[in-house]
């Protein structure tokens, strides 16, 4: 069975399903619900007819260029899973087929349903690819049988469950602001930087509104906080990489020394009570977005697609600007002073010195 699974590159660990396939998905999710969010804001505000007008109509459903994109959410985050985990090519098609229907069974719990489907039919799919003389037959019917199967039989189920471990953070955030505000921050901005997918948690948990607006809070921490206290060591491409690229790329730095770290936890620990609390800060844009930080600013577009929405439908009179100062502050401005200011205290301690936090 070793020698199989070898021979198959199925490889059972947790770094293959939790780091690879999680970080892959959320770029399924990115390059499918998030740009068609980010496509119809630009539509809507700009005012361009193309892309707020129907491109489409499928069975009576009217679509314009970003419903398009968003609707082929489950298909893009099943595949970029399938790429994850090295699938030959006809695995890799089928997972379209296994996504949609995941997705779509799943309800507001679907990226959730879609990571647990798309990797078990992924691996039964690897497992009879090419062991049979009609394999684009077999190999097609395994993927999409079993994919289809655990949509029916477990996706709504997977979709509940997330939802409500999602709804009890928000209501835990919404019953106590400040400390849930520390905690979401806290644990949001770590799963970004850690080689995990921040924003296919908060996608999969259907994170919103307050907690949303801390998970926001948390992730801007850790990327603008160790963008400009490593500035001394990586400059201006340091600043832009980590700033609005990732801060997954210090991962070497805090395995070799962890007190690089410290900066930029505390310091999502006070921005995220400082955005539930004061500013109140929230993510009514797409669930995604919590997870993403200043990374191509798709959660500062998040927050303000929320905003929008909410004045469309009424139950935000309009956007003032204390929105855009807590904005602001909680994305840019408080990371940028708090974190390089805990950090000269860590570095007066001896614990940080220059050149721990150099990129390569």
């Amino acid at each position: 069975m070793k020698e199989f699974l070898k021979r198959k590159d199925i490889e059972i660990s947790a770094k293959r399903y939790g780091i690879d396939a999680l970080g892959a998905m959320a770029q399924g999710l990115f390059c499918s619900l998030l740009i068609g969010t980010i496509i119809n804001s630009i539509g809507s505000q700009f005012h361009i007819g193309f892309l707020t007008n129907p491109v489409a109509t499928i069975s009576g459903m009217e679509y314009t260029v970003g419903g398009l994109a968003s609707a082929m959410s489950g298909p893009a985050m099943a595949t970029a899973i399938g790429y994850a985990l090295h699938c030959p090519p006809l695995v890799l098609f089928s997972l379209i087929t296994v996504g949609f229907a995941a997705n779509a069974l799943g309800g507001a719990g679907g990226p959730l349903s879609v990571l647990f489907i798309a990797i078990i039919a992924s691996e039964f799919g690897k497992a009879v690819s090419k062991e049979t003389k009609v394999d684009i037959l077999v190999t097609p019917l395994v993927t999409i049988g079993v994919g289809i199967f655990l949509s029916y039989l477990i996706a709504p189920a997977l979709g509940a469950a997330a939802l409500k471990v999602g709804d009890l953070i928000m209501w835990a955030t919404e019953l106590q602001p400040f400390l849930m505000g520390i905690l979401v921050s806290v644990l949001v901005g770590i799963a970004l930087t850690l080689p995990i997918s921040s924003a296919a948690i908060c996608a999969a948990l259907n994170l919103t509104g307050l907690a949303g607006g801390a998970a926001v809070a948390g992730c801007c921490a850790q990327m603008v906080g160790f963008a400009v206290q490593s500035f001394k060591e990586n400059k201006w491409g340091g600043l832009i990489s980590q700033g609005i690229g990732t801060s997954m790329l210090q991962m070497g730095n805090i395995v070799r020394n962890p007190r690089i770290w410290i900066a930029p936890i505390v310091t999502s620990a006070i921005t995220g009570p400082i955005a539930t609390c004061i500013f109140h800060l929230q993510m009514n844009g797409p669930a995604v977005s919590s997870g993403m930080g200043t990374c191509g600013l798709v959660g500062q577009i998040g927050v303000y697609t929320g905003w929008v929405n909410d004045v469309a439908a009424g139950t935000k009179a309009g956007i003032t600007a204390m929105d855009w100062i807590g904005l602001i502050l909680i994305s840019f401005v408080l990371p940028a002073i708090l974190c390089p200011l805990i950090n000269s205290f860590v570095k007066k301690l001896g614990w940080v010195k220059d050149g721990d936090m150099k990129l390569d």
